[in-house]
């Protein structure tokens, strides 16, 4: 299974499994990582799954939708790089992946 590493604004990492095709938000969800609040379980609808994905896995994710940039413009600390982890299926081109997360969702 593909790996997802989620570092927390202190620095603290977190390494998840996920299946190929599952949200990299499910996955810490089920791994219970801290930053990771997913209030509205996936549905794009709340931000509170926001991280920020490192720069050399950028160009393998597909673009933003519309939906996805609407709810990024609300977070407190909105960067380049930002991302809705519920937006982001795991596949096998994607491990490894390393998500920083905001202060702000601590």
């Amino acid at each position: 299974m593909p790996k997802i590493v989620f570092v927390e604004f202190n620095g603290t990492k977190h390494e998840a499994q996920s299946e190929v095709g599952e949200s990299i938000m499910h996955a810490a969800v089920s791994n219970a990582v801290p930053g990771i609040l997913a209030d509205c379980g996936g549905t794009c609808s709340c931000a509170t799954c926001h991280g920020y994905v490192r720069k050399e896995f950028l160009a393998l994710l597909p673009a933003k939708t519309e939906e996805e940039q609407m709810m990024l413009d609300g977070v407190l600390e909105l960067r380049d790089n930002s991302r809705l982890t519920c937006q982001i299926k795991m596949t096998q081109t994607l491990d490894g992946i390393c998500i920083d997360l905001p202060e702000s969702q601590l």
